[in-house]
């Protein structure tokens, strides 16, 4: 009885344990501080990186992520990611563990496509239409059909088709769901894998219409931007060291791998892997050289985008929202452990 007396503290205890109870609350006191100042401290650093960046000061931006890079109240992922050996993994290699490069590395915007060919449908018989409506004459009606060739025409060598992308993103996000979540999910996988190998993402859009709303420009998609400075000045020096390849070989096969894993194939980021075919030829690289970069690749960014599914998925949620680049961040720091970095 006096045991639990004590326990329930209807007792005085002796000096001793009163001792252990101020000790054991003054700690917890302690870890709670020490938690909360950890999470100011870089609550902090991430709005001063939001505002530099909206600035259009990378230089600075970076810095910042630098200067909190690894320690325990800053940012523990940036660049900490664990990668897989380097080497040339052969194809049965990369479906042993699950990946059909073929439907990886191939994507076809079906969605798009569809819409495309449906609008295609429709302004033909839209035409028939007028000219059974409105009694065209056949030069009337070779007038009409000359001036949206014109119009046509006029967008692919002015603006590289960006009204017609326009329209068609437009339409897509409006009347399919799916694509919508499509282009979310991609565009959170780039920017977490960009992230995790050491890339700080500097914005992004997800669809044209707001790409064209920031930017100002028809030329310019929707899609994830870095503070890529430095991988810049590497290629314009002819000298593209082994990391800095392969963080963006990483970085532009993470679209087309997320939907992938999503939905066992992959539509857009076709974009994506021109870029990177592009690159690695002005390198000089081999075909066999070249097989093996995209191999790894493609391996380590399933591989990240796997053991971090739970990180993208919030992340996507809070990108879909038009969360900040620094909340973006910190969704991630607070969704992945650190053990399983």
């Amino acid at each position: 009885m006096v045991m639990l007396l004590h326990s329930v503290g209807l007792l005085p205890c002796s000096n001793q344990q009163k001792s252990f109870v101020f000790h054991s609350y003054y700690s917890y006191r302690c870890i709670v501080c020490s938690s909360e100042t950890a999470l100011s401290t870089r609550r902090q650093g991430l709005e001063q990186v939001d505002s530099k960046l909206s600035s259009g000061d990378e230089r600075a931006a970076l810095s910042l992520v630098k200067d909190l890079q690894g320690k325990p109240d800053g940012l523990r992922c940036f660049g900490a990611a664990r990668q897989v050996p380097q080497r040339l993994y052969t194809l049965e290699e990369l479906k042993l563990n699950g990946i059909n490069a073929a439907s990886l590395l191939s994507p076809t915007d079906a969605t798009l496509g569809s819409i495309e060919r449906n609008l295609q449908i429709a302004g033909v018989s839209g035409g028939i239409v007028a000219w059974k409506a409105f009694d065209l004459s056949s030069q009337q009606l070779l007038f009409l059909t000359l001036g949206f060739m014109f119009l046509w025409t006029l967008d692919l060598v002015s603006f590289n088709g960006g009204i017609g992308s326009l329209v068609l993103d437009t339409i897509g996000h409006t009347f399919s769901q799916r694509y919508h979540n499509r282009v979310v999910q991609h565009e959170a996988g780039h920017f977490l894998v960009a992230y995790l190998v050491g890339i700080l993402p500097r914005g992004y859009t997800l669809s044209s219409l707001e790409a064209l709303q920031k930017e100002g420009s028809l030329n310019i998609q929707a899609g994830s931007a870095f503070v890529d400075y430095e991988f810049l000045e590497e290629v314009n020096s002819g000298k593209v060291s082994a990391t800095m390849l392969n963080r963006f070989s990483c970085i532009a096969l993470a679209g087309v791998a997320t939907e992938y894993l999503l939905y066992g194939y992959a539509e857009g980021g076709l974009d994506d892997i021109s870029k990177l075919d592009g690159l690695v030829k002005s390198l000089g690289f081999t075909q066999k050289k070249a097989d093996s970069q995209v191999r790894w690749s493609v391996l380590n960014t399933i591989l990240l985008l796997r053991r971090h599914e739970i990180a993208r998925s919030k992340l996507a949620q809070a990108m879909s929202k038009g969360e900040s680049v620094g909340s973006c961040i910190e969704i991630i720091e607070d969704s992945i452990d650190p053990s399983d970095i």
